[in-house]
C-alpha cells in the first residue's frame, strides 16, 4: 500500500457550476452599478415632458441644448477649474504629508510617536459634519487675529484680511486636514513592513531621514499612495458641506455646489438637472478608467501588511 496521500479530483461539474455562479453574480453587481449611470445619461438628452411620458426609453429626440444650459446655469466654467484645483492639492498634499508622517511613526521611535500617532487614529472616529461648526469658528478667529495684527502693523483693514475663511489656501488645508487620519493610518501601517535594514544601511552611509525618505521610503511607498488617491480623489470632488460653509465667493465653490443651482426652481428641469450631474460624474468616470490598472495594482499592492 502506497504511503502518498491520496489525490481527490475535482468534479469538473462543480467547478463550471461555481465559476457560473461568480459570473452571474458579477454580472448582476456589474448591471446594478452600469445601468443608473447609462439611465441618467440617456434621460440627459431628453426634454421634461418626454421623461414625464417615457422615464426608461430613448429620448424621442436627442436634446443636447440641456448640457448648455447646464453648463450656463451652473457656471460650471469656473466651479470645474475650481474643483480640479482643490482634488489635485488636496491629494497631492494628503498623499505627501500621510507618507512622511508614517515614515515618522514606523521608523523614527521616540517617546512621543505612539500618542500622536493615537492623536491621528482617533481622528478615523470623527466625521466630517462633527466637525463643520468648530473648523468655521477656529478660522473665523484667526483670521480675526490676523486681521487685527495687520491693521495693527498698518497694512490693511481687518476686514480686508481673510487667510482661510472665502479663500482656495484655506479650503485645501482643511481638504488635507481633514484627510489626514485614515491616510496616516494606512501609510504607517504599510511603512512598518519595508525592512528596517534599509533605513539602517542608509544611515550607516550618512543620509539623513528626509533623504532616506525621498530616496527609499517614498518610491517604496507607492502602492499605499495610489490607495490614499482612490479614497481621498473622489472625496474631495465629491465634497458638499465643507465649502459650503467656509467658502461664500460663488467664483471660489466647486462643482457640486454648482450642481445644487439646479434645486428650488429648476428642480423641475429634469433635462437639465441630469445633464448638470453627468458633467459632475464625468471625470470621476474619466479618473478610473483611465487610471483603471494603477488602481488595480494599487490596491493589490497597498493592503495593509501585518
Amino acid at each position: 500500500m502506497s504511503d502518498s496521500p491520496r489525490q481527490i479530483k475535482a468534479n469538473p461539474l462543480w467547478g463550471f457550476l461555481g465559476k457560473t455562479a461568480a459570473y452571474i453574480v458579477m454580472g448582476v453587481f456589474a448591471f446594478m452599478t452600469i445601468y443608473p449611470i447609462i439611465w441618467l445619461c440617456i434621460n440627459s438628452f431628453k426634454t421634461t415632458p418626454d421623461y414625464m411620458l417615457d422615464k426608461v426609453g430613448l429620448p424621442p429626440t436627442w436634446v443636447l441644448a440641456n448640457y448648455v444650459g447646464a453648463w450656463t446655469i451652473g457656471s460650471f466654467d469656473k466651479l470645474i477649474g475650481n474643483s480640479i484645483l482643490y482634488t489635485l492639492a488636496g491629494a497631492a498634499g494628503i498623499i505627501f504629508f500621510s507618507v512622511l508622517a508614517g515614515f515618522g511613526f514606523a521608523k523614527i521611535r521616540s517617546r512621543a510617536t505612539a500618542p500622536i500617532y493615537g492623536t491621528f487614529v482617533i481622528g478615523i472616529l470623527l466625521s466630517i459634519t462633527s466637525l463643520m461648526v468648530p473648523i468655521f469658528l477656529e478660522i473665523s478667529q484667526i483670521d480675526r487675529l490676523l486681521g487685527d495684527l495687520v491693521q495693527n502693523l498698518g497694512w490693511g483693514k481687518t476686514t480686508d484680511f481673510h487667510l482661510f475663511y472665502n479663500t482656495q489656501f484655506g479650503m485645501i488645508l482643511i481638504y488635507i486636514g481633514s484627510g489626514l487620519p485614515i491616510a496616516v493610518y494606512l501609510c504607517t501601517e504599510y511603512i512598518k513592513s519595508i525592512p528596517d535594514s534599509l533605513v539602517e544601511a542608509a544611515r550607516i552611509d550618512g543620509a539623513g531621514y528626509f533623504r532616506i525618505f525621498w530616496r527609499i521610503v517614498l518610491p517604496m511607498a507607492a502602492p499605499i499612495a495610489t490607495t490614499v488617491a482612490i479614497i481621498t480623489v473622489p472625496n474631495i470632488w465629491n465634497e458638499f458641506a465643507l465649502i459650503n460653509i467656509v467658502v461664500s465667493d460663488n467664483n471660489l465653490k466647486s462643482l457640486p455646489l454648482g450642481i445644487m443651482r439646479f434645486n428650488g426652481t429648476m428642480s423641475t428641469d429634469y433635462g437639465k438637472q441630469f445633464a448638470a450631474l453627468v458633467i459632475g460624474l464625468a471625470p470621476m468616470l474619466i479618473f478610473y478608467i483611465a487610471f483603471r490598472k494603477q488602481i488595480t495594482n494599487g490596491v493589490a499592492g497597498g493592503a495593509v501588511k501585518g
